[in-house]
């Protein structure tokens, strides 16, 4: 009787532990889904309030504004489908790089960029433009630089292309986006990338740093 009744002690705090274990569990996913909800409402909320209060005639100001605003609505679809952390984590993610093109946005109204922002993850070792760059692939001229201008009308965050390295700055066409599109294809976007920060194909004069390979590592500078 009395091994039955320790027993019946042990299976009871057995029982009690396991049920203890998994309300620890559920509030712990509970707060993170709740960390992960407001993180990327708060990015998304900003990234509206910039909206609305900037707008200028120049290209650059303008693209970099229309990208921002493309950011604004996805990140809007992605938090109205968001049910787990990490799906509000690419919703936050898509708020940040629209704040990316806010602060381009204002680089060229010539005004503060305002302050810094979370590094998007995209864009982790592929580092910045330093230098203006122009090549010609297959008969068109591609231009690329580290400041706006009407050259370079578009901004790109930073990122990659078929798995190359894309550094931030301001390109003379969004290749990355329209390559395909344009009939060039796969080739053809992977030749421009080549073109413009592959040492083997840059023209001298262009300023690479030595030991420049590609994958360089996180915050370098593309000159």
């Amino acid at each position: 009787m009395e091994l039955v009744l320790c027993l019946a002690i042990v299976l009871v705090g057995a029982l009690g532990a396991a049920a203890l274990i998994r309300a620890q569990g559920t509030a712990r996913r509970r707060t993170e889904l709740g960390d992960a909800r407001a993180e990327a409402h708060r990015w998304y909320e900003r990234l509206g309030g910039q909206l609305l209060t900037l707008q200028g005639d120049e290209p650059a100001v303008r693209q970099a504004l229309a990208d921002a605003g493309e950011r604004y609505n996805a990140a809007g679809s992605q938090l109205e489908q968001a049910r787990t952390p990490h799906q509000f984590a690419l919703a936050r993610e898509t708020a940040l790089e629209g704040l990316a093109y806010i602060r381009a946005a204002r680089t060229a109204l010539g005004i503060d960029p305002g302050p810094e922002v979370p590094a998007l993850a995209a864009a982790r070792g592929v580092g910045q433009l330093t230098k203006e760059r122009e090549v010609d692939v297959q008969g068109q001229t591609f231009r690329a630089g580290p400041q706006p201008g009407r050259q370079t009308p578009y901004y790109y965050p930073g990122g990659r292309y078929q798995g190359r390295p894309v550094p931030a700055g301001w390109y003379s066409t969004p290749w990355w986006k329209t390559a395909l599109g344009a009939g060039a294809g796969v080739l053809g976007g992977m030749l421009i990338a080549d073109a413009l920060f592959s040492p083997a194909f840059a023209d001298p004069g262009y300023g690479y740093d030595e030991g420049y390979q590609e994958g360089f590592g996180d915050g370098a500078d593309y000159a």
